[in-house]
This record gives structure tokens, C-alpha cells and sequence, in this order.
């Protein structure tokens, strides 16, 4: 593999490592939190103090903790990709509609089948607002966390082109990381359009 073709799958592993960590946890700290006004309530503080800190600001404390290994970098992308999944979640649960809401209590459903058939159902439009939004801001963090730490990627190669002088190098470093970022984009962009083939919205589009 030539050097460029290594930085793209190190800075792919490092994205798609960081994005999945941080869906996991959104979704699942977004569906209790967002099932639970005491949560909402409890929670809300919490998010809007840590929300607007800027990923890079963690750039030191990841440093500190671990190097310049794919770890820091990971931190950046997990704290950054996990936000706007969290609080899409948090409104696709809210948002699921008091008629369902009724019939599920009149029906008695589980805990379990209610979560399945009423609650994930309607949250997914939402969820996968989140993931769209997550995706890039993931791949954002991904090159500059290996700019500013030195994690191997993309990232480093285009900072170690820079200062070697390779011009040439650079541009074509970046032009690659932008035909990544138009990769991703349709990428989940053919997810989102699956995931939610039933959806109207899916259905106007098409």
C-alpha cells in the first residue's frame, strides 16, 4: 500500500471507531434521558455546560493521558460526534405521538415491546439526523486531532508534507480527505435512505 493509502485507513479506523463509540452512547443515555422527564430535568444542566466546549480545548488532557497515540484523537471524536446525537435522540423520544403513547398503555404492552414497536420506531428519524450530523463532525475531528496530536492519518501525512515542504503533497493529501468527507457523506446518506425506506420523508425524496 502506498503511504497515502495507510493514512486513509488510519484515519478511517480512527473515525469510524470514534463515531460507533459515540452513537452507542448517545443512543443509549439519549433513550433514558429522554424517556424520563426527572432525567430531562436531572440531566439538563449537566448537558448545557458540557455541550459548548469546543473539542479541541480536550486537546491538552488527551495529550496528557495518552500521547500522541489514536487514544487522544479518540477522545476529541467521541466528546464531539456524541453531542448531536444525544440531543436528537432526546427529541425523537419526546416526540413520539400521545395517540401511541395511549394505545401502548391501553394495550399494556411490555416495557420491552413498547420500545421496539412505538418508542425506537418513531425515534429513528431523529436518531439518524443525529448520526448525519455526527459523521462529519466525527471526520472534522478526526483530521485535527492527527494535525494538532500527531495521531498517524491523513492528518499527520498532511502536516509532515508541510513541513518537508511538499506542496504538492499537501494538496493532494487534501483534495483526498475532501473526496473522503464526499465519501462519508453519501455513505450515510444510502444508510439513512435504507434505515428509513418507509419513512414519508424517504419516500418524498425518492
Amino acid at each position: 500500500m502506498t503511504p497515502a493509502a495507510i493514512a486513509l485507513v488510519q484515519t478511517l479506523t480512527t473515525w469510524a471507531l470514534g463515531l460507533g463509540i459515540a452513537v452507542v452512547l448517545a443512543v443509549v443515555l439519549g433513550v433514558v434521558i429522554g424517556a424520563s422527564r426527572v432525567m430531562r430535568v436531572m440531566t439538563a444542566s449537566t448537558i448545557a455546560f458540557l455541550r459548548p466546549i469546543p473539542s479541541v480545548a480536550l486537546v491538552p488532557l488527551a495529550v496528557l493521558l495518552y500521547g500522541t497515540g489514536r487514544e487522544a484523537t479518540l477522545i476529541l471524536v467521541v466528546y464531539a460526534a456524541f453531542w448531536p446525537v444525544l440531543v436528537q435522540v432526546i427529541a425523537g423520544v419526546q416526540d413520539v405521538d400521545p395517540a401511541l403513547r395511549t394505545t401502548a398503555r391501553a394495550l399494556r404492552l411490555r416495557r420491552g415491546s413498547y420500545l421496539s414497536t412505538v418508542l425506537w420506531p418513531s425515534a429513528l428519524p431523529s436518531v439518524m439526523t443525529g448520526l448525519r450530523l455526527a459523521a462529519t463532525v466525527a471526520l472534522v475531528l478526526t483530521i485535527t486531532g492527527e494535525l494538532l496530536i500527531g495521531t498517524p492519518g491523513l492528518g499527520a501525512a498532511i502536516e509532515l508534507a508541510r513541513s518537508s515542504g511538499r506542496a504538492g503533497a499537501v494538496v493532494g493529501l487534501v483534495v483526498l480527505t475532501g473526496l473522503l468527507g464526499v465519501a462519508i457523506n453519501h455513505g450515510v446518506a444510502a444508510v439513512e435512505r435504507s434505515v428509513l425506506h418507509w419513512h414519508p420523508s424517504q419516500r418524498i425524496l425518492s
